[in-house]
């Protein structure tokens, strides 16, 4: 608190009336980012592609996020369960992936019935699981793996 209000040039009492916890003002810059920071959500005309830009980009600057809010967004997981998994949701929201599968089930690529939440964020989750281990953007050949491997035999449609 004490260094966000001397980066803002005021006091901490200020900041402190306005975010009643550091873990509130840790929420607020988080949201403030998102907002501020949303890249477009590609359209190649295949889920293949779409989710392969759209990972190898979000592989870009989350590994760039995880550097500035990976230590605390971990720490609030600890603390706030709830509020750990809104943040997580908000950003996959952020990031587009839901109107990437939702074109996809339109031109007939993916068996909607596969669908689930979980299945929707699973490319992301995946991605995320590579950064947290390797600290640093993935290589493109490790995002195709987890397409081609795992995400898209999954969701292909049943014949």
């Amino acid at each position: 608190m004490e260094a966000v209000a001397e980066r803002a040039q005021t006091s901490r009492p200020v900041i402190a009336r306005r975010w009643g916890s550091r873990q509130e003002l840790f929420t607020a810059a988080v949201l403030h980012w998102i907002d501020h920071n949303r890249p477009p959500v590609p359209d190649t005309g295949t889920l293949r592609g779409d989710l392969l830009t759209s990972l190898a980009s979000k592989s870009d600057r989350r590994a760039e996020l995880r550097a500035v809010f990976g230590a605390r967004f971990g720490g609030l997981a600890e603390e706030n369960q709830d509020l750990a998994q809104q943040l997580r949701q908000r950003i996959y929201q952020a990031l587009g992936t839901e109107e990437i599968w939702d074109r996809a089930a339109a031109r007939g690529e993916v068996d909607p019935a596969a669908l689930t939440p979980r299945i929707r964020d699973l490319p992301l989750d995946l991605v995320s699981l590579e950064l947290t281990q390797t600290h640093e953007a993935l290589p493109l050949s490790v995002i195709e793996e987890i397409l081609d491997t795992i995400v898209l035999p999954l969701v292909a449609p049943r014949d």
